[in-house]
């Protein structure tokens, strides 16, 4: 299917209304357009809630960035920004498994020394011997002009998700 970098946003955020808590930002936040986040809590307890077994907590921070051509310092920006903010937001304690911090960019190209860098970021971080959970730091870029979608090694269920999303035309919204 032909999208536009608008379009492709717009599908994206459709498809993701019904699991994370979105914020939209206006045109003056450019390249930043939306910050998806979604919680999970699952907990085992005998008898009452006060004879806790065990809990987890997971938690996603995903954002959304839009621009007409990927460059490498963007990116960069970018990539710095969504981590920062993601570390912000997570809770970490006891109880918490994991954190996912993903960085999306659509963007009309991609330069290739942008590409390289996005595929090459790991990011990981353990916290207290990973007894209080890690984090992992995934990234995908949609380049429109192409159809073609790249990830990092940890963004490959992101850039699935995104294939059946944006590329399945039996998948109506």
């Amino acid at each position: 299917m032909e999208y536009s970098v608008q379009t492709a946003i717009d599908r994206l955020l459709k498809s993701y209304q019904a699991y994370y808590n979105i914020t939209q930002f206006d045109e003056e936040q450019r390249p930043l357009t939306a910050i998806c986040e979604y919680y999970e809590a699952s907990q085992k307890y005998v008898l009452s809630h006060k004879a806790e077994l065990w809990s987890e907590n997971s938690e996603e921070f995903l954002f959304l960035f839009q621009m007409d051509r990927l460059t490498l310092p963007e990116f960069e920006k970018c990539r710095d920004y969504a981590y920062e903010e993601g570390m912000r937001r997570a809770h970490i304690g006891p109880g918490h498994m994991y954190t996912y911090i993903t960085p999306v960019f659509v963007c009309n190209e991609c330069d290739a020394d942008a590409l390289k860098a996005l595929k090459k970021t790991h990011i990981y971080k353990s916290f207290r011997f990973s007894f209080h959970g890690w984090m992992d730091y995934h990234t995908a870029v949609l380049e429109v002009q192409q159809n073609k979608i790249s990830s990092n090694t940890g963004g490959r269920p992101v850039e699935k998700v995104m294939k059946k999303v944006l590329f399945n035309p039996k998948r109506k919204f």
